[in-house]
């Protein structure tokens, strides 16, 4: 094992983020990421220091050919699940799996309403043959049609990865070789990460465009004009989504694994709190929806409920910001 594994295995196992080391040794993050990318090594008052905090003695840290570490009387941390290196490739090639799936689901979620949208639009005018009631029920259907089918694959990709949920929930040390090896494949997909996210946010940005269009150009079309030009901006915002959530699924996987961004040790502890608020939250919006979309008495047409989304994504981000900041999350 090379100091760099040592490093990690013991940070971990002491329930430390690189942060944290990294103040408890009064050095930058930067230089306990670049000692742990084997870009760099210590010097030896560092090493020193390392052997005191974690109780094992220097040569443990220093020699690659000692796999068990020599402690030196102090108290050690208690015993975390270790992940092995076939349990790190299952998983990520699991996650791999999902992502295109999990996208896809993402992608139905953002298109059910359009066809309720559309159809009510086109009861407005005679010309063509549906009436009000008939596109309120096809509309419903289809859009109830997709959230089963996205549902279900959003569930049918949960209950593969299932034995690994501890791994966003809990502390874990990994085998030798497993920190290399997933930083090796985040090495290899970060270009395509990195263009996925581009192509996702450029998509994002210019799903506007439909509508500006129509404004200026057609300020006196009629309704149903408006209505396919918001039609048109969820379809570019869901294709958007497809390339957020595929990079996002497999990148997230392997933050997972490194104890890295949202999945860090310290970000864990907070992980219960922030999902039942966005649970609840979603599940308000949710009520909303059905109460704004299927009451007599509401102020909102079927094709207007779209909106509810729209406000309430924006919401959530605000939200989750405000949860961020005062449970103190990094």
């Amino acid at each position: 094992m090379i100091f760099a594994d040592k490093v990690i295995a013991l940070r971990k196992k002491a329930g430390w983020s690189q942060e944290e080391l990294a103040e408890r040794l009064n050095v930058s993050r930067q230089s306990v990421s670049k000692w742990e990318s084997a870009q760099s090594v210590p010097d030896i008052d560092r090493i020193l220091q390392m052997s005191r905090l974690f109780g094992v003695t220097t040569d443990y840290l220093l020699k690659d050919d000692m796999e068990e570490p020599e402690v030196t009387g102090e108290e050690s941390a208690s015993p975390l699940r270790r992940v092995t290196m076939q349990q790190a490739s299952d998983y990520l090639a699991l996650r791999r799996a999902a992502a295109p799936k999990m996208a896809i689901a993402t992608f139905l979620c953002i298109l059910s309403p359009i066809p309720l949208m559309m159809l009510a639009a086109m009861s407005e005018f005679s010309r063509f043959h549906i009436t009000e009631n008939a596109a309120e029920g096809i509309g419903l259907s289809v859009l109830t049609v997709f959230a089963a089918v996205a549902v279900a694959l959003f569930l049918s990709c949960g209950a593969k990865v299932k034995e690994y949920e501890f791994l966003e929930k809990e502390p874990f040390e990994t085998e030798y070789g497993v920190s290399g090896m997933v930083r090796e494949r985040e090495r290899e997909f970060r270009e395509k990460n990195s263009r996925l996210t581009v192509i996702g946010t450029v998509l994002c940005i210019l799903s506007v465009l439909p509508m500006f269009a129509v404004i200026s150009v057609m300020p006196a079309a009629d309704d149903i004009v408006y209505v396919a030009s918001v039609c048109v901006l969820l379809f570019m915002v869901g294709l958007g989504c497809i390339a957020f959530v595929y990079s996002g699924t497999y990148h997230g996987a392997m933050e997972k694994l490194l104890e890295e961004g949202d999945y860090s040790r310290d970000n864990k502890g907070r992980r219960k709190v922030v999902g039942t608020i966005s649970a609840v939250y979603w599940l308000i919006v949710t009520a909303v929806f059905l109460v704004m979309m299927l009451s007599p008495s509401s102020p909102m047409l079927p094709n207007e409920t779209w909106i509810i989304w729209a406000v309430g994504g924006v919401l959530y981000a605000a939200v989750m910001a405000v949860v961020r900041l005062l449970t103190g999350r990094k």
